[in-house]
């Protein structure tokens, strides 16, 4: 699932908030996360956070890992436990001071019909959720400080 939106924001600005997870990163997250904790580190690669994310009134515990591939531009979320799951964040320029930011999450599904109910569910789930998470970002990223 993913999600793509253009910013009116610089796209440092706009990555620096996505990296941040003791300041920004806990501002652009939706409702649906809660409990965001920085383990280790707090900016960009090397930081480890635990958070719950609650949907359709079950609240998930996750512990993620963070990497930055391609830094300024690329942040990976990575879930240490269950499911695999790997959340990306995308920033490209997109000139005017504005930037192209792509929320993406791959996850297994277990087999069978659980499987398939568990892709249908996010995907109706998932994108809403980006989208607001998407708009708080282009706030938090367009404001004077972080």
């Amino acid at each position: 699932m993913s999600e793509t939106a253009r910013l009116k924001a610089d796209p440092r600005r706009v990555y620096d908030a996505i990296a941040n997870y003791h300041t920004t990163h806990p501002r652009i997250v939706p409702k649906q996360f809660s409990d965001l904790i920085v383990v280790k580190g707090g900016v960009g690669a090397g930081t480890e956070i635990t958070f719950n994310v609650t949907v359709l009134g079950q609240k998930t515990k996750f512990r993620a890992v963070v990497s930055e591939p391609e830094p300024g531009r690329v942040l990976v979320e990575r879930n240490l436990e269950g499911n695999d799951g790997i959340t990306t964040f995308i920033v490209e320029p997109a000139g005017n001071n504005e930037s192209n930011v792509t929320i993406r999450t791959e996850a297994k599904t277990r087999p069978g019909i659980a499987g398939r109910f568990e892709a249908w569910i996010s995907a109706r789930i998932l994108p809403p959720m980006y989208r607001e998470e998407l708009r708080r970002l282009e706030t938090v990223a367009s404001q004077t400080s972080s």
